[in-house]
């Protein structure tokens, strides 16, 4: 007879890599979400039985852990909550109250926990505060508990890689805070998982938190450079500043990385002091992988071969929407009780549905948004300077979307391969925003549809509208231009 496992936080970075690695050994898994419709796309999606529900909603999760035998607790909203306020620690403490007396009432045998690596003696700051305090909730549950606290972690995908990698990438000298000079012991996500799937045997009466890192103890400019090496690129001078806070290093990060201000806060935070394994007693319970730990170089070598064929599995971004709609389009077409703006474009093609399909499947990142190149830079420098997400996400796959992915400052909210991709704005609008296009059929090649929409937010919102509406020629014209362009060309190619 299998064992049944929850896992919480299945859509987002760690969770969505953990999930195949159950199914693998054997496990049946039930994966508990508030968007099931973020799976659509996921490979293993057919595998696992799909409970919705969110950590606040006590009814949910009794449904959800109905027959569990073990649950991962996979989720931390780090980026949320805002600046100021202890908003976020209550949310943070209260789910984990809730899976507690849950798991409790269903008569689970062990919850697993991914936490952060932290001093025993020093400040902490909120998002490793409300770490550790999820850690003693659930340790105190009356439910067999294994809290794994893990360092910064490597892997295609991760933020803290992304951090690493685009700070070393863009900047050829490195006017840095003092935590650069900070040990840190990071863990390749490769390691994360191993054991966080061998935690699930661990035997009765385990109830504790262990320390869990990689071979190499670094400080943040050697973790730096040892990526330069790894991708090529000379050595960077790094030169530690004291004058740069905390909050003065969170908005240079925003500025020349992809990560947005609101999880380089956090971050950055949690670097101010070092960040190292204090104890090894997880070795007395889970022997280490059987090839050993993952060094930091060879982690860094693996995520960069995993970029470079497209094959990131999961991301920093699928978990991390800042400040976006939480519902779906409003019914369509009927707007009833809305104020909503469109800026509709048609243009038909010869080329065929499939040819200009791919064309819209393949927009943003690397490849652009075929209009106006510098208006899109601006409006995305504009987005990072207020806090948004930017441009610089780009999109994991050069040639393919799945519902849910990140796509610059979009995200995927619709997709219905071959014929239509709708994405939902992330930058920071003063409304709700959609981008649709489609590709129908017609006599002889095919028609490209895209539609603008936006539903404004007060009076700003309709100021924000009207203010972009002169630009809309050039850059929503100039779009529906290209892309059929594009897709000719292709045709012509192949004709």
């Amino acid at each position: 007879m299998s064992t049944r496992i929850l896992v919480t936080g299945a859509t987002g970075y760690v969770g969505g890599r953990l999930v195949p690695l159950l199914l693998e050994a054997g496990y049946e898994v039930r994966v508990f979400v508030r968007s099931p419709e973020k799976l659509l796309d996921v490979p293993w999606a057919s595998r696992v039985e799909v409970a919705r529900g969110d950590l606040l909603d006590s009814a949910s999760l009794d449904a959800a852990l109905d027959g569990v035998t073990a649950a991962y607790y996979l989720v931390h909203a780090m980026g949320q909550g805002g600046s100021g306020g202890d908003e976020f620690e209550r949310r943070e403490a209260q789910s984990a109250r809730n899976l507690s007396v849950a798991a409790r009432s269903a008569d689970v045998a062990r919850l697993i926990y991914l936490g952060g690596l932290h001093p025993e003696d020093a400040p902490l700051s909120r998002h490793l505060r409300s770490r550790a305090e999820v850690g003693e909730i659930l340790l105190n549950s009356g439910v067999d508990t294994a809290v794994l606290q893990a360092g910064v972690v490597i892997g295609s995908g991760s933020a803290s890689f992304e951090m690493i990698r685009s700070l070393t990438d863009v900047l050829p000298y490195m006017p840095a805070p003092r935590w650069v000079r900070n040990r840190i012991q990071p863990i390749a996500v490769r390691d994360v998982l191993y054991y966080l799937v061998e935690a699930a045997k661990l035997p009765p009466g385990v109830n504790r938190a262990f320390d869990i890192g990689g071979p190499d103890v670094l400080r943040y400019g050697q973790m730096m450079n040892g990526y330069a090496r790894e991708a090529g690129l000379r050595q960077r001078p790094i030169a530690a500043l004291p004058v740069l806070t905390p909050w003065l290093a969170s908005q240079w990060v925003n500025l020349v990385t992809p990560i947005p201000r609101r999880l380089a806060v956090p971050i950055i935070e949690s670097l101010q002091n070092d960040c190292v394994v204090k104890e090894h007693d997880i070795d007395r319970y889970i022997p280490p992988p059987p090839d050993g730990l993952t060094s930091y170089r060879k982690a860094v070598r693996l995520a960069l071969a995993r970029m470079r064929a497209g094959e990131v599995q999961t991301s920093w971004v699928d978990g991390s929407v800042l400040d976006s709609p939480s519902d779906p389009l409003p019914s369509d077409p009927d707007w009833a009780g809305y104020l909503v703006y469109t800026d509709l474009k048609r243009r038909a093609t010869s080329a065929t549905p499939d040819q200009l399909w791919t064309i819209i499947e393949g927009i943003g990142g690397a490849n652009g948004w075929y209009s106006f190149p510098l208006a899109w830079a601006i409006r995305g420098w504009i987005d990072k300077l207020v806090g948004g997400v930017g441009l610089r996400r780009g999109r994991r796959n050069p040639a393919r979307l799945n519902t849910g992915d990140a796509l610059d400052f979009w995200r995927v909210e619709d997709l219905q391969r071959g014929r239509l991709l709708r994405l939902r704005a992330e930058m920071l609008v003063p409304g709700r925003a959609w981008l649709e296009m489609t590709s129908t059929p017609a006599d002889g090649g095919s028609v490209y549809t895209q539609r603008a929409i936006f539903f404004p937010s007060g009076l700003g919102g309709r100021l924000y509208w009207w203010a972009i509406v002169p630009f809309h020629g050039v850059i929503f014209n100039g779009m529906a231009n290209r892309i059929v362009a594009a897709a000719e060309a292709e045709h012509a190619v192949r004709a």
